[in-house]
């Protein structure tokens, strides 16, 4: 299937009443050349996640990652400023930083020694100072336009969209009560999962899947008959609240600024493109998502909670129950990557609103960015 055929799908969504809303096909999330285009068109246009603040707590701090063919360097300088900056040395290209993360006074290149600033700017260059067309203020590493919310880290690759704030403001009062500001990442992990990235996120974002893939660890505490989606509208975020079985206990610690109807259910959401949210009462797991291949994608995820000591029972206890649930997400996942290649694969009508209408949401952002329609 071409991409223009795909597009034309994505248009035909965009006409489509959600009564009668359907699954899309294979080829939206095998396609290489799709995934192509949607880095070009989305990844590089829009604002997209790279992590938590907590993860360059202290100045200093950094980690490097990799978005569409662009490696980024993410750190904390002196004056507490985060900023993302290329990961590529302005001489001859070479990666500055190759450690995950650490603490560094200096960012220095290991194939010419040229030394960077924690903000980017070009220390030193050795045996430069001779050269006409070396000018060292024009030297330092490119740096991105960036928006922090929530206390995640969000980057725009072209410098061109609109801001990111208004689009999840809906989505940020929701949040209110919970305070996931005042809650400390206690752990991080990072993996690759052998699916499209668009199919892991509709994944995290429907409960239809919750009473029949998690049986024996999600839904006992949220089963699919008790999720509801969002009221709250926006278009930068889509989401539902997975309500508690009667029977399991309260989810603490909370913050008592909760209200009953708070204390008794998760917030399961999204900012669009990349970053899932599972805000709960007691801990909120994060995961951002980056696409290696039509059939890979990679995961920065991690768990924060109001006690920052990682080694505390509660958090433990947490992130157990999140490996778990992902180990059977991910198998989930994979085998759908197999099947869903078939040439027999037929797409089916998506479950109610409150099942299945947050895929409903993702796709026609979707739409809204790269079908026929969109414009480009």
């Amino acid at each position: 299937m071409t991409i223009e055929k795909i597009r034309a799908d994505l248009a035909d969504l965009q006409n489509t009443d959600q009564l009668d809303a359907r699954a899309m096909s294979g080829a939206f999330y095998t396609s290489e050349a799709f995934l192509d285009f949607e880095r070009e068109h989305l990844f590089h246009k829009d604002w997209v996640c790279l992590g938590h603040v907590d993860e360059v707590r202290e100045p200093g701090d950094f980690f490097t990652t990799e978005l569409v063919g662009e490696e980024l360097l993410v750190t904390r300088d002196q004056d507490g400023e985060i900023r993302v900056l290329s990961n590529v040395c302005r001489h001859r290209g070479n990666l500055v930083e190759t450690e995950a993360k650490g603490n560094r006074k200096r960012f220095v290149c290991g194939y010419h020694a040229w030394t960077y600033g924690q903000n980017g700017e070009l220390k030193t260059a050795p045996l430069m100072k001779k050269v006409r067309t070396f000018d060292q203020k024009k030297c330092g590493l490119k740096q991105f336009r960036i928006e922090i919310w929530e206390n995640f880290i969000f980057v725009n690759l072209d410098g061109e969209a609109s801001p990111l704030a208004p689009r999840v403001q809906a989505l940020s009062d929701l949040m209110t009560n919970y305070h996931h500001e005042m809650r400390h990442v206690v752990f991080t992990d990072e993996a690759v999962w052998n699916t499209n990235w668009k199919s892991l996120m509709e994944n995290f974002l429907e409960g239809y899947h919750l009473s029949a893939t998690h049986l024996k660890t999600l839904h006992p505490i949220t089963p699919t008959r008790l999720c509801r989606k969002f009221e709250a509208k926006g278009e930068g975020f889509t989401g539902y609240h997975s309500f508690y079985d009667p029977e399991w206990p309260d989810r603490g610690p909370f913050h008592e600024d909760l209200t009953e109807d708070e204390r008794r259910n998760t917030l399961l959401t999204c900012a669009f493109p990349n970053l899932l949210i599972s805000v709960a009462t007691h801990f909120t797991l994060y995961l951002c998502l980056r696409p290696v291949g039509a059939d890979r994608v990679a995961i920065r995820w991690g768990v924060a909670g109001f006690n920052p000591d990682p080694e505390n029972q509660e958090a433990k206890d947490y992130v157990a129950l999140a490996n778990a649930f992902n180990a059977e997400d991910r198998a989930k996942l994979e085998t759908l990557t197999r099947a869903i290649k078939s040439k027999y694969y037929e797409p089916g009508p998506l479950a109610g609103d409150d099942y299945e209408g947050t895929v409903w949401d993702f796709l026609q952002y979707i739409a809204s960015r790269l079908s026929s329609n969109a414009g480009i």
